[in-house]
């Protein structure tokens, strides 16, 4: 089984459907969040003079001089709760549906050394297509971490009560997401998949690899 997957939302579902013993889930999820952490705590020291000299000092989630959206993802302001939650939830089901596609060896998938190419496209189209309501998070491990730090960092609790207590939302609804994805890919291509011969050397589900 391939890792890097760097997603807990993925990292969770793959334990769900047997693809990963969850004896090996708290290690990624650690992995991820220290990751996540670390580059968040990198990027504020690279440009800490520039967000001090932009805030004057006064690190805030709103306002004219908002600055916590460069780490972490908050809805725009004429987006509800709910309407957020779809936008997170409808994008991570495109994401992982069409990650097990490129990577569906069973059904003609992609070709080989072409699918980081290809999974990198689909996340930019995700982002450019559906990224408008919420900055697009599809990915626990890259929202939550970011925000922890940011509340360390000056911004205060405002982190997760901005957008009525938004912080949540990139948790549940990709974690939902990606199982959503995983049983529409099933019931409608994989459980329709003819065996592959031996040769073809493959073995179980398509991998997922990454965000």
């Amino acid at each position: 089984f391939a890792g890097a997957h760097l997603n807990a939302a993925i990292t969770l579902t793959h334990c769900i459907i047997g693809n990963l013993p969850w004896r090996k889930l708290p290690a990624y999820l650690i992995g991820q969040f220290l990751g996540s952490f670390t580059a968040a705590a990198t990027v504020f020291g690279l440009y800490y003079d520039a967000l001090y000299d932009y805030t004057k000092g006064n690190f805030t989630v709103t306002g004219p001089t908002a600055t916590a959206s460069i780490f972490s993802t908050y809805p725009s302001p004429c987006v509800s709760l709910l309407g957020a939650f779809f936008s997170e939830f409808l994008a991570t089901v495109m994401l992982v549906l069409g990650i097990l596609i490129i990577h569906d060896e069973k059904n003609n998938g992609a070709l080989k050394g072409t699918q980081a190419l290809l999974t990198g496209i689909l996340v930019l189209g995700i982002g450019l297509g559906m990224g408008m309501n919420t900055g697009y998070a599809i990915n626990p491990s890259r929202d939550l971490p970011p925000r922890i730090f940011t509340a360390i960092a000056g911004w205060g609790t405002d982190v997760f009560r901005a957008g009525h207590y938004w912080w949540w939302v990139p948790i549940i609804a990709p974690t939902l997401g990606s199982l959503a994805g995983v049983l529409i890919h099933k019931l409608f291509i994989d459980f329709h998949n003819q065996p592959v011969p031996e040769s073809g050397n493959v073995k179980g589900q398509p991998v997922v690899e990454t965000s």
